[in-house]
């Protein structure tokens, strides 16, 4: 029995590829046998003719799921689907007790984990005209090209054995490689391979520095930024420490306001999160000097500082480490894209040790196919010149929302002069910049609500940031525009 062509389509609108998806829909429909064994599929040309797509198309679809078992070629009579196609593993469907002889998961939860305060980061920020969102990325100034070749490159046989292994605790060594001759030089930094662990982004890096420390001292007293990175702030609640929040001015952190008897320092010295003003090089050796005094660590979250275009980046606060005292964080995925989800933490070989354990208990390593194509990405000179072209989108874009927020009457708050991906805001007093946020989606804005990076029970509620690294420079007046007519 010949299945008809009019069971074929697909959407130009989804950002798939019509061969990837025409072969998804197939192996799809036998898998869910749909299509059943013996069944022959339309000709090449007649199912090219009715998706309007290419025959060739249609023939590399086929022969592809000929080599995978899905279909057999039978010569002059066409494809039909293999008597012993796969198919999806048997389910086992039982008939669900009522909901009042289920398990009661408020016995068993306390539900901290779902009553943190964080930014609302919508899912579907590309369908929004005027995106200010911070930390996603414009998929226009990304090389797909380079990237395709480089995870083509990971995953060829030469790379396989590197990516496919179970490694352990281990990380990528060409990435490592990389790290310690680029990477961390381009921060003034030295280090050795003992000294370096990948993870996934600095957020699990974070992570794994709270936990290793928190257990160390109880209560341990950390002194985080104000306004600041939320999910750290959570993160060390939830580990039992003891906050200790600091404001912060136009020059980052001031080391004198430091509190006696702290055990950990939290600063993102490049571009502080979320104002963007950087931290100076006098306040960076007066935190380093106040650490060796009084005997406490410093926790470095190194993200974004290659957006440094308007000025050369500062060293990193670990270039001036002698001592060890400073746990540093790097990041790929403001740079190159959030979803890579890589990052490292650079720190003396003892502490690495231990973090390499504990990263082992979660998930023994990072997946080893983004580390190899990044790796590659990184030693054929790609990250480099892709880091090149955002910095000059970026200074575009930086000017053209500077003009448009002074031309519509919104007071930047604060902003680095370094460069960064964005401005903090200051609006009216009485303005509800979680409501603010939410209202303005309907206006086709998304910004980012300023509330919940204070620490304090009643924080300020009119600051909110707005970010120029996913929304094209033309785009930005009418959105500026429209920011300031919904205030």
């Amino acid at each position: 029995m010949r299945i008809s062509e009019t069971q074929f389509f697909l959407d130009r609108e989804i950002g798939i590829g019509l061969q990837a998806q025409l072969r998804e829909r197939i192996a799809a429909a036998i898998l869910a046998r749909r299509f059943m064994p013996g069944q022959r599929l339309p000709s090449s040309r007649k199912l090219a003719d009715h998706l309007g797509i290419a025959r060739i198309t249609v023939s590399l679809v086929y022969q592809d799921l000929v080599a995978d078992g899905y279909l057999e070629a039978a010569a002059r009579s066409g494809f039909f689907v293999s008597p012993d196609a796969p198919d999806l593993m048997p389910s086992h469907h039982r008939p669900k007790e009522p909901e009042e002889a289920r398990v009661n998961w408020g016995q068993w939860l306390n539900g901290q984990y779902s009553d943190l305060r964080r930014v609302e980061k919508p899912v579907d920020w590309r369908a929004y005209p005027y995106p200010f969102n911070y930390g996603q990325i414009d998929p226009d100034l990304f090389p797909h090209d380079d990237w395709r070749d480089c995870a083509r490159r990971a995953l060829g046989k030469r790379d396989f054995g590197q990516v496919a292994c179970d490694a352990i605790h281990s990380d990528d060594p060409k990435l490592i490689a990389h790290i310690l001759s680029h990477g961390l030089p381009a921060r003034g930094v030295a280090a050795a391979e003992e000294e370096v662990l990948v993870t996934l982004g600095a957020q699990n890096a974070l992570w794994l520095v709270i936990q290793l420390l928190s257990g160390s001292r109880k209560p341990l007293r950390v002194v985080i930024e104000d306004p600041g990175y939320p999910d750290l702030r959570e993160a060390l609640r939830l580990a039992g420490c003891e906050i200790l929040p600091v404001p912060v001015d136009a020059d980052g952190l001031p080391p004198e306001a430091i509190p006696e008897g702290v055990d950990l320092v939290c600063v993102t010295p490049s571009h502080q999160a979320p104002t963007g003003v950087t931290l100076t090089l006098k306040r960076r050796k007066a935190l380093l000097e106040l650490a060796e005094e009084r005997n406490f660590l410093i926790l470095e979250d190194d993200y974004d500082f290659e957006m440094s275009f308007l000025k050369p980046a500062n060293p990193a606060l670990k270039s001036f480490d002698t001592r060890g005292r400073v746990i540093h964080i790097g990041s790929f995925s403001k740079s190159l894209f959030p979803g890579l989800r890589l990052g490292y933490l650079h720190a003396d070989a003892g502490f690495i040790e231990e973090a390499r354990n504990l990263r082992a208990l979660m998930m023994r390593h990072p997946p080893g196919t983004p580390q190899r194509t990044t790796a590659h990405f990184l030693a054929l000179g790609h990250y480099n010149a892709h880091v090149r072209r955002l910095r000059e989108a970026f200074r575009t874009r930086r000017a053209v929302m500077t003009k448009a927020l002074q031309d519509n009457g919104l007071r930047v708050a604060a902003a680095s002069g370094f460069g960064g991906a964005g401005f903090w805001i200051e609006g009216p007093k009485g303005l509800d910049s979680i409501e603010f946020a939410r209202d303005l989606r309907e206006d086709g804005v998304l910004i980012e609500a300023g509330t919940a990076f204070y620490a304090g029970e009643n924080p300020p509620t009119h600051f909110f940031r707005m970010a120029y690294s996913s929304i094209h420079h033309s785009k930005i007046p009418e959105g500026v525009a429209r920011v300031a007519k919904r205030i």
